[in-house]
């Protein structure tokens, strides 16, 4: 690629790590709801999903501290770190989402149901959006970490959501083992880390076989991505406990790790030429099937086995028919330049906002290729492609180096959420995942099945 390109892409990188670290801490930002009555005052370890105070009109209110999205977060901040691009401030982020993540385990909603004065601040036409007592009186335990979200403040959410998610806890626990592996820290955050990771191993290992919502917070059932993410983490959790000198758990979890993989490979639909990336709870089939998820599982998962990572045929069979999908439906990818890749977005009919592409869709595409480029014999072909993705990115992303949630799929303008978080750590993982194919750098930590 030219020297413009290279150019503009170190440029982004420093952009999205600047606008990325908004969200985490941030404490200098106030969030009042004034329909369900309080006012959120983050602290120190919380992580939003986007520092803009959207009240869905029109943006969307993403002032939350997603389970799911302040884990990928924290892990765009490790290779930040391990680049030498982000100094000591990386390790007071970690230490700070430890202590926070820790300390939403008291949480009882048992106590917010006892305590009814605030409800009394809730006005009448918000009253509907407001969680069931029952629900809110199953939340305590390890039931905390399927919440999805919590108020960054580290109180519970009181509104109605997609509940439960169990994608949470193994990607916490990933990021967490993946800082832990590399780095060492004084003995308290030490005992923080390993507790909070003993934690979500033994919730993931508890819990994987139940149903839950899928990464979009749409459909209930077994969803390819958490099933994915659970066994990576559960392997990688086997790995350390060995380390710790506790094989008999070490083999229970990575026992458990490989009956997740022998369910994903009954994801794979032989007829249809992908993996799905949800059976639902109700037995109907999913007009969702072809999802990108399937994509974010492997490059999140960072798996080396022979299936169900960035190695695997049926892998590169799904994002290709993944692109057909979006380079069919999305005007924006017709007359697209021979430089420029297909502008991804989830699922064939999304109706979110545009429904059009996402930012972390498109750029997980590109770090899928990286990623694959890395374990191929013939890399040149993956970087080509992965560079065409991170062509279609330059193009719709504006010159300050903004990135929302999507870009619209008929006129490319930016819609959904302002300066996602998400959208700028999928720029810096991808980043990393180039850099190390294309310069032979970088710190991205493989393991093997």
């Amino acid at each position: 690629m030219s020297s413009e390109f290279e150019q503009w892409l170190d440029r982004q990188y420093r952009r999205s790590a600047a606008a990325m670290l908004v969200s985490v801490s941030p404490v200098g930002i106030v969030k009042s709801r004034p329909g369900f009555g309080h006012t959120i005052r983050p602290v120190k370890g919380s992580i939003i999903a986007s520092p803009v105070l959207g009240d869905w009109k029109p943006d969307p209110d993403y002032f939350f501290h997603w389970f799911r999205d302040s884990a990928v977060v924290m892990d765009a901040i490790r290779l930040l770190f391990e680049a030498g691009d982000l100094g000591a401030d990386a390790v007071t982020h970690f230490g700070d989402f430890v202590r926070f993540s820790l300390d939403l385990q008291v949480l009882d909603g048992r106590k917010v149901i006892a305590n009814t004065a605030w409800r009394e601040d809730v006005m009448l036409d918000f009253m509907r959006f407001l969680r069931r007592d029952d629900e809110l009186a199953a939340v305590h335990g390890d039931a905390i970490v399927a919440e999805t979200r919590v108020n960054p403040d580290g109180t519970l959410d009181i509104s109605s959501w997609s509940r439960p998610q169990h994608d949470g806890a193994p990607l916490r626990a990933l990021s967490v083992l993946r800082w832990t592996r590399v780095h060492s820290f004084d003995g308290d955050l030490q005992a923080r880390a390993s507790k909070l990771v003993r934690s979500d191993l033994a919730f993931t290992f508890a819990h994987w076989r139940e149903p839950s919502i899928d990464i979009w917070e749409e459909e209930s059932g077994q969803h390819y991505y958490t099933l994915c993410v659970s066994a990576a983490a559960l392997r990688e959790g086997a790995d350390w406990l060995q380390d710790a000198g506790e094989p008999e758990l070490a083999r229970s979890y990575r026992a458990e790790a490989e009956i997740i993989l022998r369910v994903l490979d009954g994801f794979w639909l032989p007829d249809e030429g992908y993996y799905r990336s949800r059976t639902l709870a109700s037995g109907n089939r999913s007009a969702k099937e072809l999802d990108i998820a399937v994509i974010l599982a492997a490059i999140h998962a960072l798996g080396n086995g022979p299936t169900h990572t960035v190695r695997d045929p049926r892998m590169h069979a799904t994002l290709q028919l993944l692109e057909n999908v979006f380079d069919s439906a999305y005007p924006i990818n017709r007359n697209r330049s021979a430089h420029q890749g297909v502008a991804m977005g989830r699922y064939h009919g999304d109706v979110y906002f545009s429904g059009g592409a996402y930012y972390f869709s498109t750029l997980g595409a590109a770090e899928f290729c990286y990623l694959a480029a890395a374990q191929s014999s013939q890399p040149s072909g993956w970087v080509s492609k992965g560079d065409a993705f991170l062509e279609t990115v330059r193009q719709y992303t504006p010159e300050n180096g903004e990135l929302s949630e999507q870009f619209d799929q008929k006129t490319g303008a930016q819609t959904s959420a302002k300066h996602l978080a998400w959208s700028y750590a999928a720029f810096i993982s991808c980043l990393a995942a180039r850099r190390t194919v294309v310069k032979g750098t970088g710190t991205r930590q493989w393991r093997t099945r």
